[in-house]
């Protein structure tokens, strides 16, 4: 796996996964902004995906200073989600771990306290989802 990815097992089916990876970011007060339903997408132009989603939400007291700093973090945020069932079967969940997406771009995390939050707000959010385990 890449460097920074963090990779959830669900033990819930795909949709209650998904609905619950929603609901705790809103139960955060974190904005939702999109889900992008890659599967939809895929059928529409005659293809077939397993089901894939991507949730994308942010709160912009914890984001805006980031891009205030270094404007180039608005391609990495708002923070998203990936939520998806493998051709087994299984669910899961995966994001991006935001300490090693600043470094990825030369910013060095500790000098922002919002992505102590954003890391634990992720890892929370995703394992209550998944009703499991952080890989």
């Amino acid at each position: 796996m890449s460097e920074g990815l963090v990779v959830v097992t669900s033990s819930r089916p795909f949709e209650d996964t998904l609905n619950a990876l929603v609901a705790g970011v809103k139960h955060r007060q974190v904005e939702v902004f999109s889900l992008v339903d890659h599967a939809a997408n895929a059928l529409a132009v005659g293809l077939t995906l397993d089901r894939t989603t991507v949730v994308t939400f942010g709160a912009g007291k914890a984001g805006t200073p980031l891009m205030q700093a270094h404007q180039t973090l608005g391609l990495d945020l708002p923070l998203r989600a990936l939520v998806y069932e493998t051709a087994e079967g299984e669910v899961r969940i995966a994001y991006r771990e935001p300490r090693n997406t600043l470094k990825g771009q030369g910013v060095a995390a500790d000098d922002f306290p919002s992505v102590r939050g954003m890391s634990a707000m992720l890892a929370a959010v995703s394992a209550e989802a998944a009703g499991g385990k952080i890989e």
